[in-house]
């Protein structure tokens, strides 16, 4: 069973999976527990490179290929070896998030992205991807709370909020689009209560 949770930053994915987590383990699933990028050794360098606030400079294009490597590896040394050993993987963003933010980086270039992303995943696509969903200023509030007593923001946390909008449209679009795979989760709601949606929805597959 592979399951991708989506969304824009500060929509609360992290949180959601460390509970999504805990509640397979109670029901006896050990799953596996990766993120994009960044979920090999060769990924997390990747991802130090595209989230470092200091590479002003890098090009949309060489952003996109990093961002297929990293999945590349990713699937290659993790994915596919646990999908083929029968166990549950849950991933923290996968190729929707390129198909996304490179799409509102690099328009015009959508064509590119989904071949890219086809030859990345080597057709391993998620049965089901949660889209916790929030307003672009809700996201960002939460990065203001969290990041105060902790590491400064990443180079995407920091774009603005028309950028992040533009983001949330996007997933939308795409949830729309692909509606059989995508269930879609309103975040603004308490933890508990997205915990409970989250498990509803995939309570027919355990």
């Amino acid at each position: 069973m592979f399951i991708t949770f989506e969304g824009i930053d500060g929509c609360g994915k992290s949180t959601q999976i460390a509970v999504f987590e805990a509640m397979l383990k109670d029901k006896g699933i050990s799953p596996v527990i990766t993120q994009e990028p960044g979920g090999t050794r060769i990924g997390e360098a990747i991802r130090k490179i595209l989230l470092d606030v200091n590479n002003t400079q890098l090009a949309p294009l060489t952003e996109l290929f990093l961002y297929e490597a990293d999945r590349a590896q990713h699937v290659s040394e993790v994915i596919k070896p646990a999908l083929e050993a029968g166990k549950w993987v849950i991933c923290d963003r996968y190729y929707d998030a390129t198909t996304v933010y490179q799409g509102v980086v690099l328009q015009g270039c959508e064509g590119l992205i989904e071949q890219l992303n086809l030859e990345a995943c080597s057709d391993i696509t998620p049965e089901v991807t949660f889209l916790l969903d929030c307003p672009a200023e809700i996201g960002l509030q939460r990065i203001e709370g969290r990041k105060r007593d902790k590491r400064g923001k990443d180079r995407f946390e920091r774009k603005t909020i028309d950028f992040h909008t533009k983001i949330r449209y996007g997933y939308l679009a795409l949830a729309s689009k692909y509606r059989e795979r995508f269930t879609i989760i309103d975040s603004t709601l308490d933890k508990e209560q997205v915990a409970r949606s989250i498990e509803e929805a995939v309570s027919p597959y355990l």
